[in-house]
């Protein structure tokens, strides 16, 4: 498969303050990727610098072959960038389907297909953003990003903070949305075991460099290095 995303020597942060070292990568079209790290290491701002977000000091990224790194935010979302922001960002004061509503394009999900992934969401699709669930508020943030017609989906650590009952739901929509939409998906989550099992491939971020790529299976089954690498974070 050809490559969907290619990062290379990317060097990036906020203002004067570089977060992000060297960082290059690729992922293949329809492929899978888990950001792992502890905190603070550099993996929202990879997100948020793939989106346009922060200061770029050196680094290409191509998306689909093209050079993408100098666009505008607006526009890398207008080529197929969907991003679910680890604060979901809904809109408080519209409803569910007002909130899906801004953010349709064509091509993208049906409300119908959002509201099967998340039945929540159908029964309270008239209620305003902010009361809902935070579980819900994630989902409805997910669900914004499909309707927008995505070909590369970025996930800010999704389950944080949510109930048990919660994150297996959502685990459970991703991977339908691994296994049924044909997206490629970039995953940061510090519940690591559930990213490596949910991700074909993984990186692991220290200090703002990638210290490991490879297999996610093969890092799964290494407890040696995961807890060299990730310590509490390879907690379920």
């Amino acid at each position: 498969m050809s490559a969907a995303l290619a990062v290379d020597g990317l060097v990036a942060g906020y203002g004067a303050m570089v977060v992000l070292q060297e960082i290059s990568f690729e992922i293949a079209s329809g492929g899978t990727l888990a950001v792992l790290g502890r905190n603070g290491v550099g993996k929202s701002t990879l997100l948020s610098t793939l989106m346009g977000f922060t200061t770029l000091h050196r680094g290409a990224i191509r998306f689909g072959g093209m050079l993408v790194e100098a666009l505008a935010s607006h526009r890398r979302n207008r080529l197929g960038f969907g991003y679910v922001p680890q604060q979901r960002e809904i809109f408080p004061s519209l409803t569910v389907e007002e909130n899906l509503s801004v953010a349709r394009r064509a091509g993208g999900w049906s409300f119908a297909e959002v509201f099967d992934l998340f039945p929540a969401l159908k029964e309270r699709r008239r209620h305003a953003g902010n009361r809902l669930s935070g579980g819900e508020q994630q989902m409805l943030a997910i669900g914004r990003a499909l309707v927008g017609a995505p070909r590369l989906l970025l996930l800010d650590e999704p389950m944080e903070g949510l109930a048990p009952i919660i994150v297996d739901a959502l685990y459970d929509a991703l991977r339908r949305i691994r296994d049924e939409a044909a997206l490629t998906v970039i995953l940061v989550e510090q519940k690591a075991d559930l990213a490596l099992a949910f991700a074909r491939d993984a990186i692991v971020l220290d200090r703002g460099r990638i210290v490991y790529r490879g297999a996610s299976l093969a890092l799964a089954g290494d407890e040696a290095t995961k807890a060299r690498l990730l310590g509490v974070g390879t907690a379920p």
